[in-house]
């Protein structure tokens, strides 16, 4: 079709929602996100569709499990009935998370691939207190206790209700769920939560598993940045820790100054705070890279790890990895166009403590510390960073900002995973899809349970986060697409199931 056709010409990552703890990686996330509108635009103006996206708004109630509450929000919503099967066809619900929906997730990304040829209708639900689904004073502390996890689910399953009355739809009309990321687990969360509405969910990257001091996140990363299938290399694993080595041994002898011209630093980083937010924000770089791997943010692996390794980059030979460090933020910055490097701390918590700036950063925190945790730690001696980043440095946030006392955190992750069953969910017809070089794998589900579904994980050799959920590209890796088609595959066998049980 058209639309298929004209959509196959996009080379951009659309449609993930990407978790992240450092500052300047959650920058990298919104810039992202904003050169992919771009690109997508361009791409229907060059290509114009019939297929148009019908946007809506529907109100949620701000607390599902409070019927004395009156109050609702407005929640966004986007609908593509253009390969829709009226009579029988199935329903493919996107599921956003932490940003802003696009119109883009109805018709962009493997999902919608798959809709064309299933005859779907597509419709995609904006996550509360993001993108527009807000309300005027959505973001001051008080209203944020309105939002979580359960009450996203239960946005959801009202959302199932309102478009099964708008289109007349029945039991014949099977739903499916997808998600990437933090909305992966709320696909496989919805499944295991609500059986009668969603026959089968896919969950790509998905992070099931809540853990206060995710310490593994940056093993994985110090893995890849070794693997050769991927472009990395035991030498350039050696010299990104000689180069955070050199970093440190810096800021201990009082160079604060010389650092700071040399990464082309904002401030000076004087303070210990300011501190650790050079080395989370050095770190970040690495971390982006390994997350998303080539899909443009920067750099990827291969890139990276020859910038890091080859001696015609060093400027100084008696400190190489120090200067080839030095370079890579350089070319970071001139990539993303950042006049310099924002390392004040102070800054960073004025900046999360707004209210008026919508920003998704701050509804996320809020989740880590009510939720999740997640927090990217370098504690761990697996970690080529450096051990400033820790879990006090980063759960003190949760006190400074929403006066969520840290020692409350494990109580909170370990509800979570109660709730929902963490990464041993018995939950069947949920699709598990991660690649072995995203860091997120770890807090997903990467095995098959022979008591629970026999079925349920695909796992893909060399790719990153999310990556399974792009449109087709005749340049992916062949693992990628026998991936696509394994799912493919599965939704498909669902869709042929007869009415059984859920």
């Amino acid at each position: 079709m058209i639309m298929l056709s004209m959509m196959r010409c996009v080379t951009v990552m659309l449609l993930i929602d990407l978790v992240c703890a450092g500052r300047l990686l959650w920058r990298m996330k919104e810039r992202l996100h904003n050169i992919q509108q771009v690109r997508i635009k361009q791409q229907v103006m060059t290509h114009p569709s019939t297929a148009i996206p019908k946007e809506g708004r529907i109100h949620q109630p701000l607390n599902h499990l409070d019927i004395k509450n009156a109050k609702t929000f407005p929640q966004r919503f986007f609908v593509n009935d253009i390969y829709w099967q009226r009579s029988d066809g199935p329903v493919f619900l996107y599921i956003e998370g932490e940003g802003p929906l696009s119109k883009f997730s109805v018709l962009y990304g493997h999902h919608v691939e798959m809709a064309e040829r299933q005859g779907a209708l597509l419709v995609a639900l904006e996550h509360r207190f993001y993108g527009e689904s807000i309300n005027p004073d959505g973001l001051e502390t008080e209203q944020l206790k309105d939002l979580s996890s359960q009450q996203a689910l239960a946005d959801l399953a009202v959302f199932h209700r309102y478009i099964s009355q708008r289109f007349g739809l029945s039991y014949k009309n099977i739903w499916i769920s997808f998600g990437g990321s933090y909305a992966g687990a709320l696909s496989a969360w919805l499944r295991g939560k609500f059986p009668h509405l969603i026959y089968g969910a896919v969950a790509s990257s998905a992070p099931v598993h809540a853990q206060l001091d995710f310490s593994s996140y940056n093993k994985v990363v110090g893995r890849s940045l070794m693997k050769k299938a991927v472009g990395g290399s035991k030498k350039c694993l050696t010299e990104v820790r000689e180069a955070f080595a050199a970093v440190e041994a810096a800021l201990l002898m009082g160079n604060e100054i010389q650092l700071a011209k040399d990464f082309g630093c904002c401030e000076t980083p004087i303070e210990p705070q300011d501190k650790t937010e050079l080395m989370q924000s050095l770190a970040d770089i690495f971390m982006g890279t390994v997350q998303y791997n080539e899909e443009g943010v920067a750099f990827n692996i291969e890139e990276l790890c020859h910038i890091m390794t080859n001696k015609s980059e060093a400027y100084n030979q008696k400190e190489e990895a120090y200067d080839r460090l030095i370079k890579l933020v350089e070319m970071y910055r001139a990539r993303v166009d950042a006049p310099c490097l924002d390392v004040s701390h102070e800054k960073f918590v004025l900046e999360l403590n707004s209210t008026t700036v919508r920003s998704s950063y701050r509804p996320w925190l809020y989740q880590t510390c009510t939720e999740f945790g997640f927090y990217q730690t370098c504690e761990d001696d697996s970690c080529p960073f450096s051990h400033t980043i820790n879990l006090q440095s980063q759960a003190e946030l949760c006190s400074q900002l929403f006066n969520i006392p840290q020692y409350s955190l494990p109580v909170y992750i370990d509800f979570t995973n109660q709730y929902y069953g963490g990464n041993r969910p018995q939950t069947q017809r949920v699709l598990y899809v991660n690649g072995n070089i995203d860091p997120w794998a770890e807090l997903s589900v990467t095995w098959n349970d022979t008591t629970v579904d026999n079925d349920r994980v695909i796992l893909i050799n060399g790719t990153a986060h999310c990556a399974d959920m792009n449109h087709h590209k005749a340049l992916d890796k062949p693992v990628l697409h026998r991936a696509r088609k394994e799912i493919e595959r599965r939704v498909a066998m669902w869709l042929t199931m007869q009415n059984g049980t859920t």
